[in-house]
């Protein structure tokens, strides 16, 4: 059974449609990655997903329950973290996590916040106020009170935004062990690695899902060639490139220059120049996820515009 199936989700806000006719499926146990530029729809499609909102039109289910009329059932069963972190700053973790435990009428209270501080190594800075914690530390806070009832399946949005590379590397280190044991994973996320520690990925670009498979298979079916430009003056080259036919992308990575197109022929043609040159090298190099990210965001037209 898939954990979320939903159809043609719509969701408008006055004339401007911000989710138009999403459908997709993630199985139990399964990390998804969501993914998509700032305003595409991802914060408002996981909303519908949890019971916050009500879609204008589709329908779907979520852990089995009707998205249109189980939406408190959904919410009993799904952990939700926010972008922002949402917990008292003036409480102590202990303190957080005591209340969200009060919420969920868990019993008994002491038990529930013990087990969940162990399990996210928060039980030394129990007493620590969360308003004086780092970015890493507040984002454990909310993991841990996201999954202190046990959801079966956890809603992420934007989870490591703002946060250093060794607490983001935890973090899905820990993803990946609750994912072990069952629970199933929706994340937003900007980072391309994060996409690429997904089982699969689906991308959506102003309202409208544009792709979804695994790393591999969405790079595969965009369609796109790159080159690898090296040697001296490469703003040099790179200037001469831009808006030449077929070049769609230059892109400075280090010391050589990526150049990207969906048509091979007319791509190889424009560097047929530069590959003159004295000391450039022009060799075929590997499409990377963020080359799609940023092609998939070219070719779409903004929906709030």
């Amino acid at each position: 059974m898939n954990a979320i199936e939903v159809h043609n989700l719509v969701k408008r806000f006055g004339t401007k449609t911000v989710v138009d006719h999403v459908t997709m499926s993630v199985a139990e146990g399964e990390i998804v990655g969501f993914l998509g530029p700032n305003g595409s729809g991802k914060t408002t499609t996981i909303r519908i997903m949890c019971g916050l909102l009500t879609p204008d039109e589709g329908d779907g289910q979520v852990l089995g329950y009707d998205l249109l009329t189980d939406s408190l059932k959904i919410k009993r069963e799904v952990g939700y973290m926010t972008q922002k972190f949402s917990f008292y700053e003036d409480l102590t973790i202990g303190e957080n996590l005591e209340f969200v435990a009060r919420l969920y009428q868990l019993q008994p209270v002491e038990e529930h916040v013990a087990r969940t501080l162990e399990e996210l190594g928060l039980t030394t800075r129990r007493d620590q106020l969360a308003g004086t914690l780092s970015g890493g530390w507040k984002q454990r806070l909310a993991l841990a009170a996201c999954i202190m009832h046990k959801p079966k399946l956890l809603l992420l949005d934007e989870p490591t935004a703002g946060v250093d590379p060794k607490a983001r590397r935890e973090f899905w280190d820990e993803i990946h062990r609750l994912a072990r044991d069952g629970l199933t994973v929706l994340v937003s996320t900007h980072y391309m690695d994060e996409a690429e520690r997904c089982h699969r990925i689906s991308y959506i670009s102003y309202g409208k899902l544009l792709a979804t498979g695994t790393v591999d298979e969405v790079i595969a079916n965009a369609g796109l060639s790159t080159f690898v430009v090296s040697g001296p003056r490469l703003n040099e080259v790179a200037a001469a490139l831009e808006g030449k036919p077929g070049v769609e992308q230059v892109a400075p990575f280090g010391t050589t220059l990526h150049v990207v197109g969906s048509d091979r022929k007319l791509l190889e043609a424009s560097l047929k120049e530069i590959k003159a040159r004295k000391d450039t090298k022009v060799e075929p190099g590997e499409t990377s996820l963020e080359d799609v990210f940023i092609q998939f965001m070219a070719g779409s037209k903004d929906n709030m515009a």
